[in-house]
């Protein structure tokens, strides 16, 4: 055995994905219990969370559901807390409204924001406080693109995207003595559940593809990497940071004809 094989291994450790049942979430807790780790499957559809827990054990893993809604503090302090243990959070949900920033309403600008930035406030308070007591733990928040590049009809989802990374960063300056690490995920454009209607308009998915340097849509599978990583040994003294999982997106700046 080579002397760092061991990296990856996340035997002996819980992991909590919120947002398990579906996408992204699914994939994560999938890679997590791969890599060794119990995981708890938590969503607020606890048949989705269910089913993702039976893939795992299909696969020799080791995994249970729960229901949550990331929107109650209620439910969310109730879930950690009554976890024996936790080394890994990951937290992944999301709900978008595409629209002039002019036309959105009260509304939707609180639904938004009420789940992707006040819900993901509300984990990792929770979480950071258990690690915290424990001297250790790894949170993982997922961001977005949009944190740092927008464009028409995203305004309250790109704000929400680029305070998750402020709220990550200041989490991990504030529990790094307690040996706590905190750090943020951005995916590019991912097929999901939350992007399904562009493949609804071949014209908007190709532009999309054509956008990130790699010429693609990423899958779910491809965001699992960024996860274990951050979760794992191999990223011991990474902690505040963003990883853009984005296929080069944020790296290139327009489209250029003609081509090289």
């Amino acid at each position: 055995m080579g002397r760092y094989t061991h990296l990856f291994d996340l035997s002996g450790r819980r992991a909590l994905v919120i947002g398990a049942g579906s996408g992204i979430g699914r994939a994560a807790a999938h890679g997590l219990a791969s890599f060794g780790a119990e995981v708890v499957c938590a969503d607020v559809r606890e048949e989705a969370a269910a089913e993702t827990a039976a893939m795992i054990a299909a696969d020799g893993g080791v995994a249970s559901a729960q229901k949550v809604d990331l929107r109650s503090a209620d439910e969310v302090e109730a879930l950690i807390a009554a976890l024996p243990s936790l080394d890994i959070l990951v937290t992944t949900p999301s709900i978008n409204v595409r629209k002039p920033m002019v036309e959105i309403t009260e509304e939707e600008f609180e639904r938004v924001v009420g789940l992707n930035l006040r819900g993901t406030f509300l984990a990792l308070r929770a979480a950071g406080r258990r690690m915290a007591q424990a001297g250790r733990g790894s949170i993982i928040a997922f961001s977005s693109i949009r944190s740092q590049v927008i464009e028409p009809g995203q305004s309250v989802y790109a704000a929400t995207k680029a305070g998750t990374v402020q709220l990550v960063r200041t989490l991990a300056a504030e529990l790094g003595p307690q040996g706590v690490r905190a750090n943020v995920i951005a995916p590019g454009v991912v097929d999901t559940p939350l992007t399904a209607p562009i493949k609804q308009h071949p014209a908007w998915y190709q532009a999309y593809a054509e956008k990130s340097i790699l010429r693609r849509w990423a899958q779910v599978d491809e965001l699992v990497g960024a996860v274990v990583y951050l979760a794992s040994d191999a990223s011991s003294y990474v902690t505040g940071a963003v990883l853009f999982v984005d296929g080069g997106w944020t790296a290139a700046d327009g489209r250029f004809t003609p081509p090289l």
